[in-house]
């Protein structure tokens, strides 16, 4: 085993360690590794905005589009004081190889402003993001780079991109995905991510001959994907154990009721203080005994410090990179089933994808059929990825990673370097 001492505890070499361990497998050349490695473009900026109170603050914002080999780079925007352009790196990268995992037709990217929305109006808010948008505008577009919701960014702060790009560059329904569905967003994509969770899990389930049915689930982080998985969970009987949020957690053994918890944060903001559960630490929730974990809040959240502790038997990563590679192989030795990042979480950017189809056919589809192709895709995905990994007994995450890297490597090819 590693010397946890030594693991890495960054997103950056998060990702780099899963590239190499399925690059290594699928025997890539140094030089094919150095074309899928490097970012296409990265791009920061400074994003001054006239505050409430008259003052000046000046915002840094990033957005790097790592790949567009295999389409026009895709990715999230999120707004918190801790992004910095090596985590914007990496998520941008496990971006690349989610949107190939899933074989849709787009590159990655992701963006970010360091900036903390929670102490903000809505108004800064908006003026952050207009202002940002006017910096890089000429970097996005339908064929280019398309934005999509990510931390404390939602459906709101993307209906202001649309509005500032298509106010320079004529309306362009198709230039951000994640808009409300009155300005051409699609139906089912709020709950995308989770229902996407819910999916992946419910196809290893299967394979385990287990069912939904009374599975006792924890969760860490209760935003967008977080309160979605656990409402669409709660819906096929699971029992929602626990979950949190950044200000802690709260826990109830016998299930937690969902519909009033989700409620109650609407109108609250925050998980605690909810009546009739127990408060919970975000660390002691990753360490409950329950059967399925699912990190759904920030990156590194599962390290060689608790990984021992975890009583999962199974853990769906519904965050962006929640495990150290120290964490991967501690909780791997100790039989713990691992759905990654790139697919348990991709159902947001399918549905994004689908969003973007619309947007440019000028066609609308129904939940429905959203939901429909949401599941196929994703269990599609499932499928591949474990088959893979029993014929070759790997990891699931290693057998994503290598499906993935596997495709990107054959557009560059074809392409032409």
């Amino acid at each position: 085993m590693a010397d946890a001492s030594a693991a890495p505890q960054n997103p950056r070499e998060i990702v780099d360690r899963n590239f190499e361990l399925a690059a290594n497998r699928l025997g890539l050349e140094k030089e094919m590794r150095l074309l899928l490695k490097v970012p296409f473009r990265e791009v920061r900026v400074e994003v001054p905005v006239r505050m409430d109170d008259g003052s000046l603050r000046v915002f840094i914002g990033y957005r790097i589009q790592h790949s567009g080999v295999r389409g026009p780079a895709k990715g999230g925007l999120r707004y918190h004081p801790a992004v910095e352009l090596d985590e914007m790196r990496a998520l941008a990268e496990a971006m690349t190889w989610k949107t190939a995992l899933v074989n849709i037709p787009f590159g990655g990217a992701k963006g970010g402003i360091a900036c903390d929305p929670l102490t903000m109006s809505p108004a800064e808010v908006e003026r952050v993001t207009r202002k940002f948008i006017a910096r890089i505008h000429l970097l996005l577009g339908p064929y280019r780079d398309v934005p999509a919701p990510d931390v404390n960014t939602n459906a709101q702060v993307m209906a202001w991109i649309f509005d500032e790009y298509s106010s320079r560059h004529g309306y362009s329904p198709a230039c951000v995905t994640g808009k409300p569905a009155d300005l051409g967003g699609s139906l089912g994509r709020e709950q995308a991510t989770g229902r996407g969770v819910m999916i992946v899990l419910g196809e290893l389930l299967k394979d385990l001959g287990r069912s939904f049915q009374g599975l006792r689930v924890a969760i860490q982080g209760f935003g967008n994907v977080g309160a979605n998985a656990a409402l669409l969970l709660a819906e096929q009987g699971c029992k929602i154990i626990a979950v949190s949020d950044v200000k802690g957690g709260l826990f109830h053994p016998d299930g937690l009721n969902v519909p009033e918890l989700v409620a109650y944060v609407r109108k609250n903001r925050f998980v605690p203080g909810f009546p009739g559960a127990d408060p919970l630490s975000n660390e002691a929730l990753l360490e409950l005994e329950c059967d399925v974990l699912i990190p759904a809040a920030l990156e590194c959240a599962l390290t060689e410090k608790n990984a021992p502790r975890v009583k999962a038997r199974i853990i769906v990563e519904a965050a962006n990179l929640p495990t150290t590679p120290a964490a991967d192989e501690i909780l791997h030795q100790k039989g713990v089933l691992i759905v990654p990042d790139i697919l348990a979480n991709a159902g947001g950017v399918t549905v994004s994808y689908f969003e973007w189809a619309q947007n440019l056919q000028q066609t609308f589809w129904e939940e429905e059929r959203v939901n429909g192709e949401l599941y196929k895709t994703m269990a599609r995905a499932y499928r591949q990825v474990a088959d893979l990994a029993q014929k070759s007994k790997i990891p699931l995450k290693t057998a994503a990673y290598q499906i993935a890297l596997e495709r990107t490597a054959r557009a560059e090819q074809l392409r032409g370097i």
